[in-house]
């Protein structure tokens, strides 16, 4: 039960790692988590639907019912859920309240030692490379796995690592034996100023 509060936590880390407290001297102002802010878009399926896509695609790769966990007051647009996929690997999600569109989707991986660590990561990295798909359908197994391998190579070591790519926005928050978590979330894209003035 221990390790589910702490997998829990992990799970919200990008958010909270990258948007944490300044330091005391600092005088810049930080924003908030792009899917906390109001308007933040959410992908095109609420979270039984994603499941439900996901189990489908993924038949070796079985995701249990996303369970409501606690929000913060403030967040009162917002709704968090989480499932556990197994002793170290847990998914959770940022979802739109009312409709439960998902406006963050993350897979977190709890490090384990000893000679279970290899295939563990391996597992995990199967799962991430599905998320990915699930939501770039037009990768395939291969494909999602090379691009997730550059994801994750380029947040090693880091707490927060965020890149785009079109719609999406990929996130690593890379915390060595506390755990490593990889996100997806929706983007707003909008029309460059050329388009727009019609030149």
């Amino acid at each position: 039960m221990r390790q589910l509060f702490a997998a829990l936590a992990l799970l919200m880390l990008p958010a909270a790692v990258a948007w944490a407290d300044p330091p005391a001297d600092s005088a810049s102002t930080l924003q908030a988590a792009p899917y906390l802010l109001p308007g933040a878009p959410t992908f095109d399926m609420n979270i039984t639907q994603f499941r439900e896509k996901f189990s489908a695609e993924n038949p070796k790769l079985p995701l249990n019912e996303f369970r409501a966990i606690g929000a913060k007051p403030s967040e009162i647009n917002l709704m968090r859920a989480a499932t556990k996929i197994n002793e170290n690997l847990y998914a959770s999600a940022a979802l739109e309240r009312g409709t439960l569109k998902i406006k963050s989707i993350q897979i977190t991986w709890l490090p384990i030692q000893g000679p279970e660590q290899k295939a563990a990561r391996a597992k995990a990295a199967e799962y991430m490379a599905a998320l990915l798909r699930t939501f770039t359908p037009s990768l395939s197994k291969p494909q999602s796995m090379a691009k997730l391998t550059k994801f994750l190579s380029d947040g090693k070591s880091k707490r927060y690592f965020a890149q785009t790519d079109g719609a999406m926005r990929y996130v690593v928050a890379d915390n060595g034996e506390k755990g490593l978590t990889f996100a997806v979330e929706p983007i707003k894209l909008a029309l460059s100023e050329t388009l727009n003035n019609g030149e």
